[in-house]
């Protein structure tokens, strides 16, 4: 047998098949470090439009968890994909530094105390442990493939930043959305500081819910309002409270009913003696009598809430002391308890509300440890757990509990401590949602926005919407502070207090945050200081991170404000997206950002949220140590990022071998083009039918994956790459061009034509998969032939298409989709045969097709060349009507299919089985078409 190998076009590539990318992936990184491709990203982009996507800085607190993969992974991919567009797109990483996350690790570390004596050391530990804790996350960000500038970031914790913070809070205090007031805020005994809605979860909770009597103080009133027999004035009377929260029963100012509810005045009997007079809404009254373990009631009179009002009774805690009136809320509901609510004024933010409106004492007995003030009669100094157990007896031992019973509820919780928070009425600053139409202005600035998904608008617009006002006053000592003195006297802010914002900032940029609290008050007010108070206490972390478009984007050149994107968590509504609003518009009347984009958060393949307990947790180190950081990226771009995100060893299994497959695709098309170039390119006119529809389908695929980028829709853009690899690309052209590319003469046109195809796909796909498929888009780049840009990430979407690829008809593209439609078909058919042992290969198959006259137009036109499109040996296109009635009809109407075993001799060259194997005596063992091929002008095609 002779040895045709070196007359056969193989392959020729250093792109290895297998990716190792745990260890090629470092290499890369290397190399994009010493070619600085940031800073080369920003001289290409100099005279570029700009499209800033602004980084929501994540807590220099804990190691990296798969949340933040998604979060990175997901900005880079729009980082990376419009600078592809043709936009200069500088993504700078930022981290907050300050509140009550860093304080807290630090205080685990060195004790809770330090930071009351000795605030300075305590300031200076939180600013250590945050720098260890973004050197940690940021080489965690970078081994992900993240594309940023790295070693010169944004912190909340740097001194220009705080000083611009603090220039961000004199303007909202100039255009007058500052504040000082008692109100009621979310506080955390642990913390000792108030809270802000983005710090408090939710979570069950095990509570004593308290159904309290409170007596009437005029019986005969109440009987009038009811119209109830005067006879029964010789019997209590009673109003029933409910509370989940019997802790604030000493702060209560009064009871609360609903206007248009109907309440009852109920005569109740028990069988161990006894009858009573109560009032209970109508549609609670069976609720409430079963708890009660009522025998007997008569319903003596009703009457509507608005009725209600103006009576009074005594007070739960303090009978003696107190007349608690009754008044209307609009709070009041039917869902639980008994319809009338106790109301406390220092302990919530409606009671609050209500309490301002009539009028009512704003009482807090409950220090900032949540222990009672030591005044407080019965539970002076015990934490309010122990007095709520004390206050209950109390109540029972008097008569007046009717029931105690354990509940379990959704309850609000401090979200770094777990524990239940309170709440409580205490002095604060804030920035007030109506004062200077804050609030209105917001809602408006919504609107002009783009949220991506669309749900994003409706939902924070309802959370503005009904949002309480801000309280940004901390007291703690790690943070940026409100620069601010009050008069000791009037406590007025001082008459220069914009001049004194300017003169702190001055100093805090120079020696950071510590300026303010160690430097004498005379630095800032002069001979004013001994009339002064200065304020302690520190701002909101959110203020910091939300203020990060004032302190960073106006203040780096190579950025942009508004920027034209903030991306997070679907949570940040509530957190930095509202935050951000809330400043930006405070300051200038608009949003920060053009658009917004939301994604879900991560579970498990059975949607089980991540949990350590239950051993479902996947790391992103252990992804990439494992398996490679492209291969994280693809599971991130690839999963639809607007729900939950499931990942599980089982997903990550199938996002490899998607990524094996594409790899594949990217080193065939590499190992058939080795020795080609641009200059070899052939025109449209001279490229083979096949060829063209090749060319044409990346074409209009490419204008397709540009636009799912550009609507940030990765996971189409991903799925639409990965089907052209496998299927257009490896189940259908690049099947059939292999016999072309390997058999053909290496200057012939017909393989110049099929190596033209292949490199406008190459240099399209390798750029849509450079965003996502990062480091493989960058080895791929290095295997290329021409001079080209040094790096992948310096490039834009492919352009060089031939003007006629953009303009294949219609009917050619649907011409090849019904020869693809029957080669499906005819592959099949030929599947079954092999799988019965009749059939080796495809090529050692004889096809006859039977199909309707429109169908055998398209298959005919490619006349002997069809076979090769089958790759079988030989194909016959015959009429329908002529199939055997013993031939099934395949899945298209009208096409019977008919393979048989050829008895052809095989080429053992081409491997085809023809009948002219033997008529060169020079090649006995090879077809006509190879002898041709090696010693001929070589053969032409047409068509495929």
């Amino acid at each position: 047998m002779s040895n045709y190998k070196d007359t056969i076009n193989l392959p020729k590539t250093d792109f290895p098949m297998r990716g190792n990318l745990p260890k090629r992936e470092p290499d890369i990184l290397a190399f994009w470090d010493e070619i600085e491709l940031f800073s080369k990203l920003r001289e290409t982009g100099r005279d570029r439009e700009k499209w800033v996507l602004h980084d929501g800085p994540p807590y220099a607190n804990g190691a990296l968890h798969i949340g933040h993969a998604v979060n990175k992974i997901l900005k880079d991919v729009i980082v990376k994909s419009k600078t592809m567009s043709g936009y200069d797109s500088p993504y700078v990483p930022g981290w907050d530094c300050h509140g009550l996350p860093i304080e807290h690790e630090v205080e685990k570390k060195l004790g809770r105390d330090l930071y009351r004596e000795n605030p300075g050391a305590f300031r200076k530990a939180c600013r250590k442990f945050a720098s260890e804790q973004i050197d940690i996350q940021r080489e965690g960000f970078i081994r992900m493939g993240v594309i940023g500038d790295w070693f010169n970031p944004y912190l909340t914790m740097n001194f220009h930043t705080e000083a611009n913070g603090i220039r961000a809070l004199a303007k909202i205090m100039e255009n007058g959305h500052m504040v000082h007031d008692l109100m009621t805020v979310y506080w955390c005994k642990d913390c000792r500081s108030a809270l802000a809605e983005a710090e408090v979860e939710f979570m069950d909770k095990k509570s004593t819910s308290v159904d309290v009597r409170l007596n009437a103080l005029d019986s005969q009133a109440v009987l009038d309002v009811f119209g109830a027999d005067a006879g029964l004035s010789l019997l209590s009377v009673s109003a029933v409270i409910w509370t989940t929260t019997p802790w604030t029963l000493p702060a209560n100012q009064a009871v609360a009913v609903h206007e248009d509810f109907i309440y009852c005045l109920v005569q109740c009997s028990r069988a161990s003696g006894g009858e009573e007079l109560l009032i209970v809404a109508e549609d609670l009254l069976e609720a409430c009598l079963e708890r009660y373990s009522v025998d007997s009631h008569q319903v003596v009179g009703k009457a509507e809430g608005r009725e209600l009002s103006g009576l009074y009774f005594g007070h739960p805690i303090n009978t003696t002391e107190q007349p608690v009136p009754v008044i209307c809320g609009d709070h009041v509901t039917l869902e639980a308890g008994t319809g009338l609510v106790h109301i406390a004024p220092g302990h919530g933010q409606e009671d609050f509300e209500l309490g301002k409106r009539h009028n009512l004492e704003i009482l807090c007995p409950v220090s900032s440890d949540g222990t009672f003030v030591p005044e407080m009669p019965h539970v002076g100094g015990m934490f309010v757990d122990k007095g709520a157990e004390v206050l209950i007896g109390l109540l029972a031992q008097r008569g007046d509990l009717l029931c105690a019973k354990t509940i379990e509820h959704s309850y609000a919780h401090c979200w770094r401590h777990k524990s239940p928070i309170l709440f409580r009425a205490t002095p604060q600053w804030f920035v007030s949602m109506q004062r200077a139409n804050l609030r209105d202005d917001a809602l408006e600035a919504i609107k002009q926005v783009q949220w991506v998904p669309e749900w994003g608008q409706a939902r924070i617009d309802g959370m503005v919407r009904n949002r309480p006002d801000w309280c940004l006053s901390r007291q703690r000592v790690w943070g940026t502070p409100l620069t601010l003195y009050t008069h000791k006297q009037t406590g007025e802010l001082h008459k220069d207090t914009q001049q004194i914002f300017e003169r702190v900032a001055q100093h805090v940029e120079k020696g950071g945050i510590d300026a303010w609290f160690d430097l004498d008050d005379s630095e800032f007010i002069g001979d004013d200081a001994g009339d002064y108070d200065k304020v302690t206490d520190v701002l909101d972390v959110w203020f910091d991170s939300g203020a990060t478009h004032y302190s960073v984007l106006n203040h780096r050149s190579q950025m942009t404000n508004p920027a034209a994107m903030y991306l997070e968590g679907s949570d940040q509504h509530r957190g930095w997206f509202q935050s951000s609003l809330l400043v930006s518009t405070a300051i200038t009347g608009k949003a920060p950002y053009r658009s917004v984009l939301t994604h879900g958060f991560t579970v498990d393949g059975e949607g089980r949220k991540m949990s350590k307990s239950m051993g479902n947790v996947i790391s992103p180190q252990e992804i990439i140590e494992k398996l490679g950081a492209d291969v994280l990226r693809l599971w991130v771009a690839s999963t639809e990022y607007e729900a939950e995100m499931g990942i599980s060893q089982e997903i990550l299994t199938r996002v490899t071998d998607s990524y094996r497959r594409i790899r594949n695709t990217m080193r065939f098309l590499l190992g058939n083009i080795h020795e080609f170039d641009k200059s070899q390119r052939l025109v449209w006119e001279d490229l083979l039918e096949l060829d063209q529809w090749a060319v044409a389908s990346a074409q209009r695929l490419n204008d397709e994956v540009i636009e799912n980028y550009r609507e940030y829709k990765f996971h189409v853009a991903c799925q639409k790459i990965h089907r052209f690899c496998v299927v257009e690309l490896g189940g259908f052209y690049l099947d059939i061009l292999k016999d072309r590319l390997y058999t053909t003469q290496v200057k012939s046109s017909a393989r110049l034509s099929g190596q033209t195809a292949l490199y406008h796909i190459l240099e399209a796909l390798v750029r849509w998969l450079a965003p996502v498929l990062s480091f493989t888009a960058e080895e791929v780049w290095r295997h290329m032939p021409d001079n080209r840009a040094e790096s992948a990430m310096l490039a834009t979407w492919y352009d060089e298409w031939p003007v006629e690829a953009q303009t294949f008809a219609k009917e050619e593209f649907d011409t090849w989709d019904q020869v693809i439609a029957v080669r499906e078909q005819v592959n099949r058919h030929i599947e079954v045969q092999r799988n019965t042992a009749n059939l080796g290969s495809s090529l050692a198959a004889e096809v006859t097709i039977y199909c309707p006259d429109q169908i055998a137009a398209a298959l005919r036109r490619l006349g002997d060349e069809l076979k090769f499109v089958m790759i079988t040996s030989s194909v016959e296109v015959l009429p329908s009507e002529q199939a055997g009635s013993h031939l099934p009809e395949s899945e298209i109407q009208g096409v019977f299919i008919d393979v048989r075993k050829t008895s052809r001799s095989k080429c053992i060259r081409c491997w085809h089985h023809t009948s002219d194997i033997g008529q060169n005596a020079d090649h006995p063992e090879i077809c006509q078409r190879c002898v041709i091929n090696i010693t001929g002008p070589g053969e032409r095609r047409l068509y495929a």
